[in-house]
């Protein structure tokens, strides 16, 4: 490691070629690190060498995609968008040969947003905390990623995966000890992850965070959406879109995900049977890697609060939305949803039931079918409310993020999480638990099982409790 005369950047020697990055107080970075390289639609390549000094003092573009209402907010539509996205950024408290556990972190946005450079993925802090390596990586989205069975999104994963393996003790980081660490779309990938056979031995440890376990399709469905995208490109085959303009592929996707219903799995990994096995999740259940995961408590809050059907909810009308799910049980249910959730109003009732639908209970299922199979499981529960807007999002998807990577002061976060001295307890908690477990292989609380549930409940005041909610969860 060279320290440059001005004190702000530094050179290292990697296998692969030297790279200059940042030094920033106690810790460096090496942002925009290209992995791989991909023509549309096809597997990545690996990059193994480059000419000279590589540059990686600036963030890489990221994907193209229709930005959310979340990246707007954070200024992340304003980053440089390109299909040659296929980079990762290292943060680390030394480029040495300490070899420390490193922790691989894969962004959430539907599989059709997001990017590694977002503000509240930065692994300053986090790193610092825990003498930590922390990686973060951008990989192919919507269309360019998760067209029909091409799972190129998830190829894109496992080449930085590789990546990291090859390189990372150039960077202080143990090849040997690494933990994948995903939100929502992110922490559906960690899941599909144990079930792709050419990402064994590439990580160790595994913590999903609200995983869009739904997201997860079969091959079927994979060909179904691909014939959707097809029909709304104007194309009969996928070879008819390789070289048309960039907007003309994301016109098409913006109609599959204007439907809710169908958009939801219209790109997304898929059991290929290449790439992925078929039934990820039963392989999932027999992966031996230890598995961390959990939710928030009010998921859903993210994408109902604000929308006035909501606020407008009536008694019949929440009525209709749970006889869907509970049949001639849904008295029984609203009865414990309303004594769960006490002050809530219709319409946070239905967006609480969606929360067990979409998130807790595929969650909880994939736990339970992992304890079957005695592979270690540990289950948590982000409770923590946030008082911004009204305390209208309560603990919604998502806000668990910052805490996570301890960036309570990083752009954005006080906007969603206010300005209470109390956050900071709850971002000691759940980065150590991150940190434990990548450390120690162990979070720090007992194993889930079937008898006493044990869950790590994350709150201003924390604990471990047994079964939380246990008359909601019989009701699934």
């Amino acid at each position: 490691m060279t320290l440059q005369p001005d004190g702000l950047t530094l050179d290292i020697s990697t296998p692969y070629g030297p790279v200059r990055g940042l030094r920033n107080a106690d810790v460096a970075s090496f942002l925009g690190i290209r992995y791989a390289t991909a023509a549309r639609f096809d597997a990545p390549t690996p990059v193994t060498t480059w000419d000279g000094v590589l540059d990686a003092t600036e963030y890489g573009p990221q994907c193209p995609q229709l930005f959310s209402l979340l990246e707007q907010a954070l200024g992340s539509a304003d980053h440089p968008a390109a299909e040659d996205c296929l980079s990762l950024s290292v943060f680390t408290p030394g480029a040495d040969h300490a070899r420390r556990p490193v922790l691989v972190w894969i962004h959430g946005g539907g599989y059709t947003t997001g990017s590694s450079s977002m503000p509240w993925y930065d692994g300053t802090a986090l790193a610092q905390r825990g003498n930590a390596v922390v990686v973060t990586i951008n990989y192919r989205l919507g269309a360019f990623g998760f067209s029909g069975r091409s799972n190129c999104g998830l190829r894109d994963i496992v080449a930085a995966l590789q990546f990291v393996h090859d390189t990372i003790a150039s960077f202080g980081g143990d090849p040997d000890n690494v933990t994948i660490v995903g939100e929502s779309a992110g922490g559906s990938a960690v899941i599909a992850l144990l079930a792709v056979a050419a990402a064994d031995g590439l990580f160790q440890r595994a913590f999903a965070m609200s995983p869009s376990i739904n997201q997860l399709r079969t091959a079927e469905r994979a060909d179904e959406a691909l014939a959707e995208f097809l029909t709304a490109a104007g194309a009969s085959h996928l070879d008819e879109l390789r070289e048309v303009p960039v907007q003309r592929i994301l016109d098409a996707q913006g109609t599959i995900l204007s439907n809710v219903g169908a958009g939801f799995t219209g790109f997304s990994p898929c059991g290929d049977g290449d790439l992925v096995a078929e039934d990820m999740l039963d392989v999932a259940a027999h992966h031996a890697v230890p598995l961390v995961i959990g939710t928030t408590r009010d998921e859903m809050h993210l994408f109902s609060a604000f929308n006035p059907a909501t606020a407008t909810m009536t008694d019949e009308q929440l009525e209709r939305h749970a006889v869907h799910h509970f049949g001639e049980g849904t008295a029984t249910a609203l009865g414990r949803y309303r004594a769960a959730r006490a002050g809530a109003s219709c319409g946070q009732l239905a967006s609480a039931i969606q929360t067990d639908e979409v998130f807790r209970v595929p969650a909880r299922h994939v736990a339970e079918a992992r304890v079957d199979n005695a592979n270690p499981t540990w289950m948590y529960w982000f409770t923590w409310p946030t008082p911004a807007f009204g305390g209208m999002l309560g603990s919604c998807h998502a806000i668990d993020i910052p805490f996570l990577f301890h960036n309570l002061d990083r752009p954005g976060v006080e906007q969603f999480t206010g300005t209470s001295t109390d956050r900071a307890r709850v971002a000691d908690v759940y980065a150590d638990a991150v940190l434990a477990l990548a450390h120690h292989g162990d979070p720090g609380w007992p194993q889930y099982d079937l008898e006493r549930r044990c869950t790590l409940k994350i709150d201003v005041t924390s604990s471990v409790v047994d079964d939380p909610e246990a008359g909601l969860r019989v009701l699934w």
